[in-house]
């Protein structure tokens, strides 16, 4: 037997697209709207239909390309990714120097191949150790010293560093290039990045310490001098964290990606960095979700949009690669039942090496708590190991790339980035953008969409809004204690000599004086002077609403000694109610009110009895709708009577609503019910929450 007699479809009669689509609505749709019922709309404004066919891709002339070759949408190398996998990179945020170096030489003896070494705020502010910030959300190195102390016996030679600086990112590269030059690394040994990226800076925090024309010759001019003394480094970064962690959809991330990068590449041109070099200096960094078809989508949409604003600036087809570092979506973690973040991780990771990122970032399921502990890092780059070696997804080439579901997707998605990078040029650009409010406004529309469908549990988050274990032990992680090490960064600050302005060749100043022991916020304000200050992106976690209701409800139990609680008034047999009861528990206690079930009582008496004995103020009643007909009209009556000030009933009332009204009923839940709002007046009428 061979392949021509294997027809499998040969006894079937073919079906177009349009007859498959004409006995869905006739059959199963039985009249309703195919587009409302059938086709899913993302938050980009994309269409993704049920079924995909020949005809939606146009495949003839291989328009992906071949991975390794220009547009880069199947990735940006033909053979070495998939003989040596991706970078495994992780960020490091331990306040102590020391205690960061321990880590960083212990994650990178058990897998780890780059390091992300992030500053504190008040360094990536520009300010000194003896601000208030300082030690907070990343390591207290305000020195070069501290920069020795925290990659101390790490083979630099081997692993690449990778520096989140944000506005001291000029004196941070000059301590990071120091101890390369003591090491005695050749030119085009070192490698990693020194994350020159001030744009985002000023969106995150609203501040810069320099003026915007300042901060874009600092990048220039660090880029000019990176790409003679290290040509294997990136100087520069476009990191679109800051807006992602405010709501921004994928279209808008990669959108403002391109944007900024284009205002480094006019920034590296005024320094004289020739194009295919400046392209050569860029980073970038985007931050990935867990839903993992549209992830992939956006990795490979944002190399190829790339590629076509590199090459209409005049990039060769080799220098439109893009250089794609992929990390875990802060925005999807939560501090509710936070072990469900492994399993966010684990997809966004999977998304990350599926969609081709060059460099992973997989954070810690603490991540959002506070600063992770041993655990929380050992799971997340295990979590890339076993995906790289055990999983073998380094093997294979853009695995996803040729389907035509997700190539046109990825087309779809590239055409709206582009539209949103347009829309942003013809505004002025990203600084403009930034400085009018207009991203900031368009952003914050998009989450506050997305809040409404997270409201409705549209859009749900598990172990929170769906699922929630509301007897849960709380994870905790306590801030560091960071005096001693504060003391010490103040007392060799105090001892360094002043820094004059930096004037006309700030690289070369700034590595004389970070050489010579000066802190880095002494070198920042000795650059060109005046500030940047805009209205900042809102950082947020899509579960800061519901875990607002939590933090309530564990604050009210902590003052009276048990959570707020609604009685399960459950109906008939456990097989009438078990569904709404089930249904009714998740639902309350995604605010905090904890459930008190039972078996379901057929006697009002026994109902009534046990609702007092609960102690609770209010109920539910669950049950199937026939017996709602029925005991209903009995037991809301007697439920009120006995003092449930708030009587809700599980499900969709339909045409009984009136009936069950005047029984006693006072609102109901029901699958696409305005959840967060009916939990919010809940607690605010039991006391838990302030009006």
């Amino acid at each position: 037997m061979d392949q021509e007699d294997l027809k499998l479809a040969a006894d079937f009669p073919a079906v177009t697209y349009d007859g498959w689509k004409k006995i869905v609505e006739e059959k199963e749709l039985k009249g309703a709207p195919f587009e409302k019922k059938m086709v899913t709309k993302t938050p980009d404004g994309v269409d993704i239909q049920p079924l995909y066919v020949a005809e939606n891709w146009p495949w003839a002339g291989d328009p992906s390309g071949f991975p390794g070759f220009f547009p880069y949408v199947r990735g940006t190398d033909a053979i070495a990714r998939s003989r040596c996998g991706w970078d495994i990179r992780q960020e490091f945020r331990e306040a102590d120097p020391k205690t960061a170096n321990h880590e960083i030489v212990h994650d990178l003896s058990r897998g780890v191949t780059s390091v992300a070494l992030r500053l504190d705020a008040a360094a990536r502010a520009g300010l000194g150790p003896d601000a208030a910030q300082a030690g907070e959300g990343g390591v207290l190195l305000h020195d070069a010293a501290a920069m020795a102390e925290a990659l101390a016996g790490v083979d630099l030679a081997k692993v690449p560093v990778a520096l989140e600086a944000g506005a001291a990112f000029l004196p941070a590269a000059m301590a990071l290039s120091g101890l390369w030059m003591q090491a005695g690394l050749k030119a085009d040994a070192a490698r990693g990045g020194f994350g020159a990226d001030p744009l985002a800076v000023l969106a995150a925090t609203g501040s810069l310490p320099y003026s915007v024309d300042s901060a874009l010759r600092q990048v220039g001019a660090l880029a000019a001098w990176t790409a003679k003394t290290f040509p294997k480094v990136r100087a520069v970064a476009v990191d679109t964290s800051a807006y992602h962690d405010a709501g921004a959809n994928e279209a808008h991330d990669l959108g403002i990606a391109l944007a900024t990068a284009v205002a480094y590449l006019k920034a590296m041109d005024a320094a004289g960095v020739p194009i295919d070099a400046a392209c050569g200096q860029i980073a970038f960094t985007v931050s990935v979700g867990c839903e993992e078809y549209r992830q992939i989508a956006k990795l490979r949409a944002a190399r190829k949009v790339w590629a076509a604003v590199a090459k209409a600036c005049g990039a060769s087809d080799a220098a439109a690669c893009m250089n794609l570092r992929a990390k875990s979506a802060e925005r999807m973690f939560t501090r509710t039942d936070p072990w469900v973040n492994m399993l966010r991780a684990t997809v966004s990771t999977f998304a990350s090496a599926v969609g081709g990122a060059d460099v992973v970032t997989c954070l810690p399921f603490d991540a959002a708590i506070g600063l992770p502990d041993s655990m929380g890092r050992r799971i997340a780059r295990n979590t890339q190991i076993v995906l790289m070696e055990e999983s073998n997804l380094y093997r294979v080439l853009d695995p996803a790339g040729g389907t035509w579901s997700m190539e046109t997707l990825t087309t779809q998605l590239a055409d709206k980035a582009w539209a949103f990078f347009q829309e942003i040029e013809a505004k002025g650009g990203i600084v403009a953008v930034l400085q009018s409010g207009f991203l900031r406004d368009t952003i914050a529309a998009t989450m506050a969409q997305r809040d409404k469908d997270i409201a409705k549990r549209k859009v749900p988050l598990t172990g929170v809004s769906e699922f929630p274990n509301i007897l849960e032990k709380v994870v905790e992680r306590p801030a560091p204690e960071v005096s001693k090490v504060k003391a010490a960064a103040m007392a060799r600050a105090a001892k360094a000599k002043a820094v004059k302005a930096l004037g006309a060749d700030p690289v070369a100043a700034a590595c004389d004086a970070v050489g010579a022991g000066a802190p880095f916020a002494a070198v920042v304000a000795a650059l060109d002077g005046g500030t940047a200050e805009i209205r900042p992106m809102v950082k947020r976690h899509l579960a800061d609403t519901f875990e607002r209701l939590r933090d309530a409800a564990t604050a009210f139990q902590r003052k009276t000694g048990k959570l707020p609680q609604i009685f399960l008034a459950n109906l008939g047999p456990v097989a009438k109610h078990t569904g709404r009861a089930t249904f009714a528990k998740n639902f309350f206690e995604a605010g905090g009110i904890q459930a008190i079930g039972n078996n379901g009582f057929s006697e009002v008496d026994a109902c009534v009895a046990a609702f007092k004995d609960s102690g609770a103020r209010i109920a539910v009643i669950c049950s199937a709708d026939a017996l709602y007909e029925e005991m209903v009209p009995t037991f809301a009556p007697a439920l009120k009577a006995a003092g449930a000030e708030t009587l809700y009933l599980a499900g969709a009332p339909g045409d009984k609503k009136a009936d069950y009204d005047a029984a006693g009923m006072d609102d109901y839940i029901f699958m696409g019910c305005e959840v967060l709002g009916t939990l919010t007046a809940q607690l605010v009428r039991l006391g838990v929450i302030a009006e």
